[in-house]
């Protein structure tokens, strides 16, 4: 059996997948319905078969669903953002706005997923450059495992948005989170029932992003 004839449907028409990668969209705000346990699970368990850097499959989660753990997180993220907008002289109602609005996607998601890498089981070398080629691949390695965990979500009906704001407050929430010192967050992610359709965006032609040499 060919890999087209395995992914193909029950039709024959092994195209579906593209169909389905182009009807992902982010979501932003959500309904007030959980998710249920095992619907959650099987899109934790797509994480686990994502590619990484010799295998060492070097992320790590932290699955926030509790409404208080969500208020937690966005507060010592709303916390960085002020005092980061602050320091650069920008207007305190309009960065009161920006911290209520980025916690309100916090908080009405479903749940709240922090994504994080981990350099402890990854190669050491003793010069910068391939500590630093290490370093980009645990990054890239965590970002495949979060991208599965975004199309899972999206295959159980869910919306999900992509947050890369830990990317800011990282040293905050490894302290106030009580997450060990090696883990290092790489972004958020929120899942949650819709409640409208997400907002289409605007995606660059192929022409514009891919070279054949």
């Amino acid at each position: 059996m060919t890999n087209e004839e395995k992914i193909a449907t029950p039709t024959g028409d092994s195209g579906w997948w593209l169909d389905f990668v182009q009807s992902r969209q982010t979501s932003r705000s959500y309904q007030d319905r959980p998710i249920e346990p095992e619907r959650l699970q099987r899109i934790l368990e797509s994480l686990r078969f994502a590619p990484s850097a010799h295998n060492r499959q070097p992320w790590r989660f932290v699955v926030m669903a509790e409404s208080a753990k969500k208020e937690s997180l966005a507060h010592i993220m709303g916390d960085r953002l002020r005092a980061d907008r602050l320091a650069d002289g920008d207007d305190a109602e309009l960065i009161a706005q920006d911290v209520a609005r980025s916690g309100k996607r916090i908080t009405d998601a479903a749940v709240a997923i922090l994504c994080c890498m981990t350099m402890e089981d990854m190669d050491t070398y003793p010069d910068d450059h391939r500590q630093t080629a290490e370093h980009w691949m645990a990054v890239q390695s965590a970002a495949m495992a979060t991208q599965n965990m975004l199309l899972a979500a999206h295959a159980e009906g869910l919306g999900g948005c992509w947050m890369c704001a830990p990317l800011f407050c990282g040293d905050s929430l490894v302290e106030k989170l009580d997450l060990p010192d090696h883990w290092i967050p790489q972004a958020l992610l929120t899942l949650g029932w819709p409640d409208k359709p997400p907002k289409k965006r605007q995606r660059l032609p192929i022409e514009e992003v891919v070279r054949f040499v």
